[in-house]
């Protein structure tokens, strides 16, 4: 997998280019995966609802073919997006999308920080309280609604899959302005609190961060 740092770029039309390059595949074309920074923009999901916006802002809204509800890019956050033929991978969604976690998990883990999934809630989160802790979450108990106590989130995932191909992917929170989350309920969640690195002490840049994310990811999407 052939990794291209985008940087800076407008969500709308690497939206467009990963529709376009999905849309022309063959049993040839490489996968390749995409880390990016994305101007301020709301992005909503094929089952997001408009209830979930909870203000109207300055900062424009997107539907997307994405699965998921609405969540926030912006300036300092690692947008990366795996374009990948599952069929030729051989793995599925699920997990794919464990992948894609785990990946997280481990770049999280480079810096100290311990990554936790959610049952029933795609993501990663954080201890808000000890966030290199190594404590398993407590069990859900059966719970029909996730339990995010004491926790943020720290990385967001959506997929879409085409074909066997998947695109969109995952955004880790670096360093960045928190407070367009404060205008939705990150991922059709009410109260659910979002966070970066920075947040809970680390510092470090967007290109150490990207770096560090893409290589776990290409490491961990193999076949």
């Amino acid at each position: 997998m052939q990794t291209v740092v985008r940087g800076r770029c407008a969500y709308e039309a690497v939206y467009l280019a990963m529709q376009a390059y999905t849309a022309a595949r063959d049993n040839q074309t490489p996968d390749v995966l995409w880390l990016c920074e994305h101007e301020p923009v709301y992005t909503q999901g094929l089952s997001g609802r408009n209830e979930h916006l909870l203000a109207q802002t300055e900062i424009p809204v997107i539907a997307t073919d994405r699965g998921g509800q609405i969540t926030f890019h912006g300036p300092g956050q690692v947008v990366a997006y795996p374009l990948l033929d599952l069929k030729r991978a051989g793995y599925y969604v699920k997990e794919y999308v464990y992948r894609i976690e785990e990946a997280i998990i481990r770049t999280l883990r480079h810096w100290n920080v311990t990554g936790h999934r959610v049952p029933g809630a795609p993501g990663i989160y954080v201890r808000l309280d000890d966030p290199s802790g190594h404590a398993r979450l407590p069990a859900s108990g059966g719970a029909s609604a996730p339990d995010f106590s004491g926790l943020g989130k720290i990385a967001a995932l959506g997929v879409k899959v085409s074909r066997h191909c998947a695109y969109h992917g995952v955004a880790l929170n670096v360093a960045m302005d928190l407070s367009p989350f404060d205008a939705i309920n990150p991922c059709g969640y009410a109260g659910l609190r979002t966070v970066d690195l920075s947040t809970i002490g680390v510092t470090v840049g967007w290109d150490e961060a990207a770096a560090a994310l893409g290589q776990r990811l290409v490491s961990g999407l193999q076949p």
